[in-house]
């Protein structure tokens, strides 16, 4: 039986706020991922660059959002957890949204 450490229970983290930006490099090692995968979340209108080009050239001058961040990591949890390819999850993250806005409307 491993002992287990108790840095082991320890969550470490970044709070991102919807102004800050990340690189596709600093993304990609967010989401660990590899580059590929986010460029197909953005082909796929999954998340969008914040500079507004999403079909701009392939590089560092691609920056993304906390809230691309969020909705890449909800992708990939539903991608492990439920076997769904990209375009279904992207399905899922939509209807989310729309439920979101529907409450919010209820709240009202």
């Amino acid at each position: 039986m491993t002992q287990k450490n108790k840095s082991d229970d320890i969550l470490s983290g970044v709070l991102l706020d919807e102004q800050y930006s990340l690189t596709l490099v600093e993304f990609c090692n967010a989401c660990n991922v590899e580059t590929q995968w986010v460029i197909e979340l953005v082909e796929e209108g999954v998340v969008q660059t914040a500079n507004q080009q999403p079909f701009a050239k392939i590089n560092d001058d691609w920056r993304f959002t906390g809230v691309c961040l969020n909705r890449a990591r909800k992708v990939k949890r539903l991608q492990r957890d439920l076997g769904i390819n990209l375009a279904g999850a992207a399905l899922v993250l939509d209807l989310i949204d729309e439920n979101e806005r529907l409450r919010t409307r209820l709240s009202r």
